[in-house]
């Protein structure tokens, strides 16, 4: 006799049971059901007759655990420990044991740690019982997939997910697939399938998912495959990319390898930060100085940053470069459809204002992670940047002085309070007071149409040349710079002015 026997309950109807699971189950000294809510035990409880005695369910633990994996956990602990104490166990999970029941793959891997021994009674799987009510073939191609970890791009295949319990779980599904699909791709739900009298099907456009009452966790979902000319951006004129990205991944994998780079094996995320930062300005720079060449490899510096962290989420299954290009290309098609839809653009100020339009959209389907139309902009940017976006989208909705002038007179106020906190000697005041005129600058950079991150950089980079000039012609008398006083400093300051 097997320590634990794992019985299999069918999608829900007592037609869907298999003889032998029946069997088990009227065998068994105690029945534990991984949970009640499911349409075949009240059934099972009559045909059995079972009291309360006979019979334990989990659904206790659903209700205060803070996550699944704990849910898991202490299912598999319950009856683990049950077996360790000498006794046998009959455990009852809905559907087919071997599809989408993360304990019953606990209870195998413990099993074969510990020597102890499972039976496996299966009945008909909630797989099947969707192949039948859908009319589909699983063999051509079909990605069964789990609403709790769908990742990875799949726009050319059909894709089936399962266990899309409650609409919260609905909305994330709807918005990993509106990664790869239009908002009105077609797509079927179907709760209880093959019940009679229970099952619910409905072919509905992907972005109302969410709002359908009925989901629970008797429900999946259906995309069908996305046709290929709708998959990609580019018309009958392009061509296949002489260089793709397959040669820099594999560089990327032989290094993060066991026998590769040490330095290379041991990056993360946190740890590539920096990288892509120093890298990004360095290609700024380049492009400064108009260097095409160094532009070049620069890039190329900032896309081996992009495929080292797309490598070290793949090998987190979390995604991998080609899901990245994927993304990034869906957004471009979906943010021009001035270009790959039938909306029509007079100009450059028609197409911004339909990519805020579309962006506002995306966010408002995000829900409550987005609350203010100031949202949205990293904190990462450097400042000047950040505050120029910031006063962009405030703008957006007449948030802003009529024109310039109100702009300048903001800045001419703010410098004077500045002066005033100077005169007083009060630190924290200078401290804000000095945020504020930088912030009231940054808005008068705006209305002038000029990059005040770019406007300080090349102010600096001509502060550096000036001082250079003064560093040489103080070499050429023959003289230290510390030795010199302000006054003559400030002659040749002026001479560079004129130079440079």
């Amino acid at each position: 006799m097997s320590d634990i026997t794992i019985v299999g309950l069918g999608p829900g109807s007592p037609a869907q049971i298999s003889i032998g699971a029946l069997d088990a189950l009227r065998e068994a000294n105690h029945i534990y059901f991984r949970t009640k809510v499911h349409p075949v035990i009240p059934w099972l409880i009559e045909e059995l007759s079972l009291s309360p005695a006979d019979y334990t369910t989990f659904d206790s633990i659903y209700e205060t655990a803070q996550s699944f994996d704990q849910v898991y956990e202490e299912i598999v602990g319950i009856l683990t420990a049950k077996v360790n104490e000498g006794g046998t166990v009959t455990y009852a999970v809905p559907g087919h044991p071997a599809v989408a029941e993360t304990t019953v793959t606990q209870l195998l891997e413990w099993a074969k740690n510990t020597g102890k021994s499972i039976r496996v009674v299966p009945s008909m799987s909630c797989l099947d019982a969707v192949y039948s009510s859908l009319g589909i073939d699983p063999t051509m191609g079909l990605v069964v997939g789990d609403a709790f970890e769908l990742e990875g791009s799949f726009a050319g295949r059909p894709l089936l997910l399962t266990q899309v319990y409650n609409r919260l779980i609905a909305s994330d599904v709807k918005l990993k697939l509106m990664e790869q699909f239009d908002d009105e791709y077609p797509i079927t739900v179907i709760r209880a399938a093959g019940i009679p009298g229970e099952e619910r099907m409905v072919t509905i456009p992907l972005y109302q998912l969410d709002t359908l009452p009925w989901i629970d966790h008797l429900t999946s979902v259906y995309v069908p495959a996305q046709q290929e000319e709708t998959q990609t951006a580019p018309g009958p004129e392009s061509t296949k990319c002489a260089y793709p990205l397959d040669p820099l991944v594999e560089v990327m994998q032989r290094l993060r390898a066991p026998e590769g780079c040490p330095w290379d094996q041991v990056q993360t995320h946190e740890s590539l930060r920096r990288y892509l930062v120093e890298e990004t300005y360095e290609v700024l720079e380049a492009i400064d100085n108009a260097d095409w060449e160094h532009v070049k490899e620069e890039l190329g510096d900032v896309l081996l940053q992009v495929v080292f962290h797309a490598e070290i989420a793949a090998e987190s299954r979390r995604f991998d470069i080609n899901d990245v290009v994927a993304a990034v290309t869906e957004k471009l098609i979906r943010r021009h459809p001035h270009v790959f839809g039938n909306v029509h653009v007079e100009n450059a100020a028609e197409v911004s204002f339909n990519w805020e339009k579309i962006k506002e959209r995306e966010r408002e389907l995000l829900g409550a992670e987005y609350k203010s139309i100031l949202d949205g902009v990293p904190k990462g940017l450097p400042a000047l940047t950040r505050a120029e976006k910031i006063q962009a989208k405030a703008a957006k909705v007449g948030f802003e002085w009529e024109d310039v002038a109100g702009a300048m007179d903001k800045v001419l106020e703010e410098l004077q309070e500045l002066q005033e906190a100077w005169k007083k000697e009060d630190q924290a005041a200078v401290h804000a007071e000095l945020g504020d005129l930088l912030f009231a600058l940054v808005n008068v950079a705006r209305y002038l149409d000029v990059d005040p991150e770019m406007a300080l950089r090349e102010a600096t980079e001509k502060f550096i040349a000036r001082f250079n000039y003064i560093e040489k012609s103080a070499a050429k008398q023959g003289r230290e710079l510390a030795d010199m006083n302000l006054e003559e400093m400030d002659e040749l300051w002026n001479a560079a002015k004129k130079r440079l």
